[in-house]
């Protein structure tokens, strides 16, 4: 499991949720989401018009967007993040994660495995399963947890109570990829729940939140280590992370040309100068998500699990 993997790719997976709400279990180590009066038939279809229009505007820009309809029961109201249990690599090789809220687990569907085989034409070599972590209480959500740069093998990871080293040493140890660990700390603080909430790395730039960084000595050696892979760095504020400036993802369409995709709050809180180093490198898609952002404390890279198809094909 240790193929060369390109950095971005033209085909992600999406969960359009049936349930989606505010996560009781998941509150605690989330500070980003928010309890809402709103009556949860008008809460389900806010969340659903911010991920139809996220849909569209992908599919418009040539990004291959494959929809899966959550099932309404069990209830799972963080279904519309389907980057935390599962990961595709090159090679046909396939990852399942050991997630931290009970229900969170629940979101892990082999039906929705099978049907990219049979149905899409994604057939998988490989399946590490690292769910058995949860069993010891150690978690590795996907890539809430690791911001990968697959081009470079290396993990970056924010330790947290839903990132443990032992099972991020399992992955890296299995795919190829060298370790990068660090420690954060938010306002309140807490380390970062994810560490795609603090960062992104695309295939020329990088975005980190150097501030959230608790250990100057970390921040620095992060930041070296991007800029020594070749990486132009943005680096944004705190406040700019809890815009859900770090939580963006850069893809390709199906002619090979890169797009960033980001919400609508990221958009409007990162800078001019920022925003020019992103449009240098790639177009960009940015899409409201308010909603989501606020009930569930994720954006829309939280939202797309990248599909890479194996190295033959």
């Amino acid at each position: 499991m240790t193929y060369p993997e390109k950095q971005t790719t033209s085909s992600v997976l999406m969960v359009r949720p049936a349930n989606f709400g505010f996560n009781e279990e998941t509150f605690e180590t989330c500070p980003f989401q928010t309890k809402t009066d709103m009556p949860a038939p008008i809460l389900q279809q806010k969340a659903l018009f911010e991920f139809d229009l996220l849909v569209k505007y992908l599919k418009h820009a040539g990004v291959n967007a494959l929809v899966f309809e959550d099932t309404p029961y069990p209830v799972k109201p963080d279904a519309i993040f389907p980057n935390n249990w599962i990961t595709f690599h090159e090679g046909g090789d396939v990852i399942l994660y050991p997630m931290l809220a009970p229900n969170r687990r629940l979101e892990r569907r082999m039906d929705i495995l099978n049907s990219l085989r049979r149905d899409h034409g994604y057939p998988t070599s490989t399946i590490l399963d690292l769910r058995p972590f949860e069993e010891n209480n150690q978690f590795l959500e996907g890539t809430g947890s690791m911001v990968l740069d697959r081009a470079s093998k290396i993990v970056y990871a924010c330790i947290s109570p839903r990132t443990h080293i032992e099972p991020l040493e399992k992955f890296a140890k299995n795919m190829g990829y060298e370790i990068f660990t660090f420690h954060t700390r938010d306002k309140l603080a807490k380390p970062v729940y994810h560490t795609n909430v603090v960062m992104s790395v695309g295939e020329k730039y990088a975005v980190a939140c150097l501030e959230a960084v608790a250990d100057k000595t970390e921040a620095r050696k992060l930041a070296k280590k991007l800029k020594d892979t070749n990486h132009k760095l943005i680096n944004i504020s705190l406040d700019q992370l809890y815009a859900f400036c770090g939580n963006i993802l850069e893809v390709k369409n199906t002619k090979g040309e890169p797009i960033t995709i980001m919400s609508t709050q990221a958009y409007k809180a990162f800078n001019p100068k920022q925003l020019s180093v992103i449009d240098k490198y790639s177009e960009r898609i940015t899409s409201p998500a308010y909603t989501i952002e606020a009930t569930s404390g994720g954006s829309v890279r939280c939202m797309l699990a990248e599909i890479f198809p194996p190295v033959d094909s």
